[in-house]
Order: C-alpha cells, then structure tokens, then sequence
C-alpha cells in the first residue's frame, strides 16, 4: 500500500483521482486547495489532512518523511499554469508523481521536468487515459494493420457547455488554462496522434473566447477539428434532451463511438503507473507541442480544409 498527496483537492477532475487511489488499494494521507470546498475526502478517505496554504502542506509532508512515513505519489489536480511547480515540489520532495492533464503549458517545460527527473530518481507520470481506453485501442489496432499508405479523413467535433463562471475562473485565462484547445482539446488531439501518426501540418482557422477550429495534417490522416463551450452551437436535439455536452469522431464519414468505458481510466492510470508501466514526459510531448502553436498561431481564417461548424457565427465575449 502506497500513501499519496494530493494537490487541487477542490478540483472537477480531484474525485476521479481519490476514486483511482482507493480502488487500487491506496491511502491518500494529505491534500491541499487554497479552496476549502472538498468534502468529497470524507466520501474517499476521511482521515486524510488537509491544508489550504501550501506551507503547511509542505511542512506536514516534510514531518511524515522524518518519522519514516514518507509519501510516495503526489497526485497533480491543480490548474494548469500550476502543473509545472508542482511535479517540481513533488519530484524534489522524493515521490513520483501523477498528473493530470494538460501536463504543462508549454513544451519547453518537459526538458526542464526531465532534469530534475534525472537528479531525483523520480517519474512523471502523465494521465493520458483515452490511450486505455477499449474502442480507442480497437481503432488503433485496425488502422495500423490496414493500408500503410493510407490517408484517414477525419472529422473531430467536441462541444461542451460552459456558464459565465468559466470566464471570471482560471479556465477562461489563457496564461493559465492555455485556452480553450488546451483545457479541453489536449486529450483528443493525443489520442488522434497515437493513432495516426505524428503531425506534418498544423493550422488554425479560428480562435477566440469560446471556440477554435483547425486542421492537422497527421502521418496517416487529415483531421478537421472544432471545439467549443458556447451552448449555442450544440446540436438542437441534444439541447432538446437537457444535454450540455456532445462528443463526435468521424472516420471516412463513419461515426466512431466511444461515449461509454470512461469511468474507470483514471484507475486505470494510476494502475500503470503503480506496476511501473505510466505515460512520461515524452509520451505526454507531442499534445503538449501541438496546442502550443495552436495558442501561439495566427488563425488564418476560412479556406481550405475546415470544419463545417466553424463557419458558425461568432459569439460576442459575455464580460466584454
């Protein structure tokens, strides 16, 4: 049995990690948030301690080491401008650690981690959990054993609502969430390139507050993609159902289905990385580049190859 301590106790994602450290058998002995909104610990592990300043986080965990209790894992649920420092704390405090993604902003980061991964003797383990997913690995394995010549068209649309809290929070801050492809692309742009191949193009048609659309140009396939969290551009019969969220792959036309299986791939993750077998800092570097020149990149407009949906209207910024 391993202890764990977990940073961004108050997170959306916190659950699913304290979920993952209970089911493969764990113990998470500490937690922290600047936010004191987590009574999901008690649901998980009530006799956790927790903190809300950082130092005493520090302190405590410090304390554990001296009286022969160290921690091993330190789990990464903060925002993503935090991930950085905090894979640093935990490396240089002796544990490895697990992270959710985006695992940092920018790429420049990962040779940094890899350094301090080297002078510690510790691992980042990376939560890359659609690569564990059944479908995904199923389309992998029928796509490498077909033609190696050929070029996949693919249409990828991820729509999920967000309220006006998301622009007042981190999430709406691009020096902290990396923007809208980072907060809620980087997942599938990964899972896109472990299938297909790593990218040979990258543009951007649009991106603003609330949208982005692109192209990607991969080793064995042409991708249009179009994410968004305005409500607005959800298809009419899933608002009709009260829905807020709509996932869609298409492959050669055909729609690709894996809405279901999510449940147990953080536990999955922390699996791996308990037996050794975790997604590092390279295997998390490809994502990393690709929303970097994203957020980076001019949007070049409507021509070429574009998604269907992003020649939409565009949505005026609620706070602007």
């Amino acid at each position: 049995m391993k202890n764990f301590a977990l940073i961004g106790a108050a997170g959306f994602v916190a659950p699913r990690h304290m979920r993952a450290i209970k089911d493969t058998g764990n113990v998470l002995v500490a937690a922290m948030d600047k936010f004191d909104s987590v009574g999901i610990i008690d649901s998980h592990f009530p006799d956790a301690d927790f903190f809300v300043e950082f130092e005493r986080f520090d302190r405590h965990l410090e304390k554990l080491k001296r009286q022969g209790k160290p921690v091993d894992y330190v789990s990464i649920c903060s925002p993503n401008y935090l991930h950085d420092a905090h894979m640093r704390f935990g490396l240089r405090y002796g544990a490895d650690v697990i992270c959710e993604k985006p695992l940092v902003l920018n790429p420049w980061n990962i040779d940094a981690l890899k350094e301090i991964e080297q002078e510690t003797g510790q691992k980042v383990n990376c939560i890359l959990q659609l690569r564990l997913h059944p479908a995904v690995i199923a389309l992998r394995e029928k796509i490498q054993q077909g033609p190696k010549d050929k070029i996949w068209d693919v249409d990828l649309t991820y729509l999920t609502s967000r309220g006006h809290w998301y622009y007042t929070s981190w999430k709406g801050d691009v020096e902290k969430s990396g923007g809208i492809a980072t907060n809620i692309g980087i997942h599938f742009y990964d899972m896109l390139m472990w299938i297909f191949g790593p990218v040979k193009k990258n543009i951007v048609h649009i991106h603003t507050h609330d949208r982005a659309a692109g192209f990607l140009e991969l080793e064995n396939a042409r991708v249009r993609w179009f994410l968004s969290i305005n409500y607005d551009v959800l298809p009419e019969p899933v608002k009709a159902k009260g829905g807020r969220t709509y996932r869609s792959l298409k492959i050669e036309g055909e729609e690709f289905e894996f809405s279901e299986g999510f449940n147990d791939l953080h536990t999955m993750s922390y699996q791996h990385a308990l037996d050794g077998n975790g997604f590092g800092l390279e295997d998390a570097r490809a994502a990393v580049e690709v929303v970097y020149d994203i957020r980076n990149g001019k949007p070049e407009g409507l021509h070429g190859e574009y998604h269907e949906l992003a020649a939409l209207p565009l949505a005026k910024h609620p706070f602007k």
